[in-house]
């Protein structure tokens, strides 16, 4: 699982690697930063209406929703020179407040809820607003692009553009999985799936694990290990298959399955 610790060093490190992102597209809310080097006066900070419009000085409205930076910067520009103000304007566009793409950010984290998306955000920096994953999280994370502006959090379904991001590879390093986030997206992340550990174990109870990877061995490890009155020689598995309840006799080797329930037998004397 990703900690709020790791989480934060492997964003700064996701994001020195990250190229620049500029082609933000504009929408309603966001505020801008508009800087004129040719009469400082201009300069100063925008906050596109509802309409996707805003008011400069001089040249009145200017459109802006639905325009990268680069784009509201080339038509303060244009109507600047087309009004005959300057000959060459020098304007640059950034964006002071990101208020108009969001993301949805469910499942087992520290914080879900709705988060504001700025140019660059990826899938690490996300999780690390909410707070990180919980150690009830699964080792991976569900990105359901909408395809379109979704007014709440969009679960995995058919039609869907779905990306499933192993976690542990992020842990690793592997930023080719840090993916970056569109404006909809919800991110889900899934409790993970439990194995039960009873009998003579320190401290029984449920565990998640991950499906085909986890043994015996790895499971009661998570319990604490066997107490001084078990024994290995002698651990089933109960697991239901088919709806019917079976009893199998486990190694230590053995991978354990989603709902298994491990008891450990009491020694004999």
């Amino acid at each position: 699982m990703l900690v709020c610790a790791s989480a934060g060093l492997i964003a700064q490190d996701a994001a020195k690697a990250a190229p620049a992102f500029t082609d933000y597209v504009v929408g309603p809310q966001d505020v801008l930063t508009i800087t004129s080097y040719d009469q400082a006066d201009l300069s100063g900070k925008f906050t596109i209406e509802a309409d996707g419009t805003f008011t400069f000085p001089m040249i009145g409205r200017v459109k802006a929703g639905g325009l990268t930076l680069r784009a509201v910067e080339a038509a303060i520009k244009k109507q600047l020179q087309d009004e005959r103000y300057f000959m060459h304007p020098q304007i640059t566009v950034s964006v002071e407040t990101y208020k108009s793409q969001r993301v949805f950010i469910v499942g087992e984290v520290r914080m879900p809820g709705t988060y504001p998306l700025s140019g660059n955000t990826n899938l690490v920096e996300a999780l690390a607003r909410a707070g990180s994953t919980l150690t009830t999280a699964s080792g991976e994370a569900i990105i359901v692009h909408a395809g379109e502006r979704a007014d709440g959090p969009t679960m995995p379904a058919d039609g869907k553009d779905v990306l499933r991001v192993s976690l542990h590879d992020l842990e690793n390093g592997v930023f080719t999985q840090n993916a970056r986030l569109l404006d909809g997206d919800t991110i889900f992340v899934p409790r993970s799936q439990s194995v039960y550990v009873f009998g003579q174990v320190k401290n029984p109870g449920a565990y998640g694990l991950q499906p085909g990877t986890t043994t015996v061995l790895q499971a009661l490890s998570l319990a604490g290990g066997i107490t001084d009155r078990g024994t290995t020689a002698r651990i089933k598995i109960l697991r239901i298959v088919n709806g019917d309840k079976i009893e199998l006799k486990a190694k230590l080797t053995d991978f354990v399955e989603p709902g298994d329930t491990i008891v450990v037998s009491e020694r004999f004397f």
